[in-house]
């Protein structure tokens, strides 16, 4: 049980691999708060008849007073906070097309979920952490960036954004014994990726790795326990590529 009696915020953690992140540190005895714009109950009730507990919230990363609600209803159930997974993003349901056909206010939406929502998530649960001396911030990265994939520039440029706020905000907060460091993904079969990518693109993400299999939510959760943990408590700005060997070149 490396996350006895942890108190953990996972954004975006519904469905797909939010809700992997959240049943996976459930088990090793988390109290979880899961964070969703959809309904988080389902998760929180998978969670609960494990055994664990579990606190579900309403939230839109991308709103301030929504995140702000989100640290006060997580200190009013559990009375600190000890992680917060940065999970929430667009990205499933967004269409895969050239730069110069992306709407503005599709550009606009991205970057306020997939950027600003890291931002104000720290914000919301940075006093609790400053105050306690410790914790432990997961930004959710994404192969992408490393790759420079095309048809989804909003997103991949979101995704080196991550890697720029985990570092940044690591040097800032290192002094209060909070870690930053973020996960960077290669596509994974889960939701709506799974359903919006033909069989040839599934095919070519598994050629162009090392490990010759579709990657799914559950590859994910060690990485994110560890950094969650104790193991890495001299871990800070770092980004782990956890995606089978894709992104090596």
């Amino acid at each position: 049980m490396r996350l006895s009696d942890r108190v953990v915020i996972v954004t975006g953690g519904a469905r797909g691999i939010g809700r992997a992140y959240c049943l996976g540190v459930a088990a090793e005895g988390a109290r979880v708060v899961v964070a969703d714009v959809a309904d988080p109950k389902p998760t929180v009730a998978e969670i609960e008849a494990r055994g664990a507990q579990a606190l579900a919230v309403a939230c839109d990363v991308s709103r301030e007073a929504d995140t702000q609600r989100l640290a006060t209803e997580t200190l009013a159930r559990f009375g600190r906070i000890d992680v917060l997974v940065n999970n929430a993003a667009l990205y499933g349901t967004l269409k895969r097309r050239p730069f110069m056909e992306i709407p503005v206010e599709e550009w606009d939406r991205v970057m306020a979920v997939n950027l600003r929502g890291l931002f104000l998530c720290a914000r919301a649960v940075f006093p609790a952490m400053r105050a306690q001396g410790n914790g432990k911030i997961v930004n959710i990265a994404s192969s992408t960036f490393f790759k420079g994939v095309p048809d989804y520039i909003h997103y991949t440029t979101s995704k080196g954004g991550v890697v720029g706020f985990t570092r940044s905000l690591a040097r800032e907060l290192g002094p209060f014994g909070i870690r930053v460091n973020a996960i960077a993904p290669g596509f994974t079969l889960s939701g709506e990726n799974e359903k919006n990518i033909s069989e040839e693109r599934k095919r070519a993400n598994v050629e162009a790795r090392m490990l010759k299999r579709a990657q799914m939510p559950e590859d994910l959760v060690g990485t994110l326990v560890f950094l969650a943990s104790d193991d890495s408590d001299f871990m800070s700005g770092q980004t782990m590529l956890v995606d089978g060997g894709g992104s090596v070149h």
